[in-house]
């Protein structure tokens, strides 16, 4: 794969132009029509679907729990596999143990980076409040400054990655002005509560969790910081290749999850909560800061969006290469887009 260099925006932009638009309002207007609850006919799949999702995965979630693929895809095996990250769900997708799967912003831009065959083929709008830079309540850390020389956990390459570097670049600081201890998100709690850490990035539900939990300090969260907080649905090109009918299936029915829990907030509630053994009360605090959303192919100012997050981590030295990520967005053609988004 050839990769553009950092400079070449026209031909950037002519790229991103390119990439087929999707807007939330088409995927939200779909769901509208459809029963919150009900699901569409049975369809021809493929032989096997492995998902990959995170507690965090809201709509793939209520998915499983209600058992909506199995019944759309009656001939298809579909498996369920959980990891604690984007980085680890990404490697196994990458080494074909899934076909599919839902991340943050940060894992796909180290996945390409390392050469990954993968495709970006649906994304979720902006949840810039889902994620923060926590303290503890006596810390003597009160502003983005005070990180310097600190001690500071965070998943690598996870979305809290990037907002971490958005807090040091607004601090005015370097990356080398910090300690990133790079910790899984329970390794990490651990840590910030014994105080091995002097603050932690992460995302939601760890993030309520440890909010309800010990009543940590929010030093910023991804909206101060302007960091999105994309969400994107990745997948195995093979697959995309193979089954496009497949993601349209997947985009109606994460869209019908997603009015769920915008619609019956009660009923989402206790399916995440009953799925994950997580308390209802923080199920309900992020599900509370997670905006309605509604599932579909990537649009040209999220590509940009994205784009601005592989150019930051490569500007300090934490991916080998630079990466152009329209490169890796799946742009259907005219047939598979109607199979990708038309209404059944």
């Amino acid at each position: 794969m050839t990769h553009l260099p950092l400079s070449n925006e026209r031909r950037r932009t002519l790229q991103l132009l390119g990439v087929t638009a999707f807007h939330w309002v088409l995927a939200s207007r779909y769901a509208h029509a459809q029963s919150a609850t009900a699901h569409g006919p049975a369809v021809p799949g493929p032989e096997q679907l492995r998902i990959g999702y995170q507690k965090s995965a809201v709509n793939l979630v209520i998915l499983k729990q209600q058992g909506v693929l199995e019944k759309r895809f009656p001939g298809t095996r579909v498996s369920w596999l959980e990891f604690p990250a984007g980085p680890q769900l990404l490697e196994a997708l990458s080494v074909g143990s899934l076909e599919f799967g839902l991340t943050g912003d940060s894992p796909p831009v180290f996945a390409q980076a390392a050469g990954k065959d993968l495709l970006y083929v649906g994304a979720e709008p902006p949840k810039p409040d889902s994620s923060a830079l926590l303290v503890l309540k006596d810390s003597p850390l009160r502003t983005l400054g005070d990180l310097k020389g600190r001690r500071i956990a965070v998943q690598k390459g996870s979305s809290a990655h990037y907002l971490l570097v958005r807090a040091v670049e607004r601090a005015g600081l370097q990356w080398a002005d910090i300690q990133p201890v790079y910790l899984t998100p329970a390794d990490a709690r651990a840590a910030f509560e014994r105080k091995s850490v002097d603050a932690w990035a992460i995302w939601d539900p760890f993030y309520a969790a440890t909010e309800l939990a010990i009543q940590p300090r929010v030093l910023a969260t991804g909206r101060d910081l302007a960091s999105s907080n994309n969400s994107f649905y990745l997948a195995a090109r093979p697959f995309v290749q193979a089954h496009p009918q497949v993601l349209r299936v997947l985009f109606e029915e994460l869209s019908r999850a997603d009015r769920l829990a915008q619609e019956a907030r009660k009923d989402a509630i206790k399916l995440i909560a009953d799925f994950s053994g997580l308390d209802a009360g923080v199920v309900s605090l992020f599900i509370q800061r997670r905006p309605s959303s509604p599932v579909g192919l990537l649009s040209t100012a999220t590509v940009a969006d994205q784009q601005r997050v592989a150019d930051a981590f490569f500007k300090l030295g934490l991916i080998p290469k630079p990466v152009n990520v329209a490169d890796i967005v799946w742009r259907p053609a005219a047939a598979q887009l109607a199979a990708a988004t038309a209404r059944p």
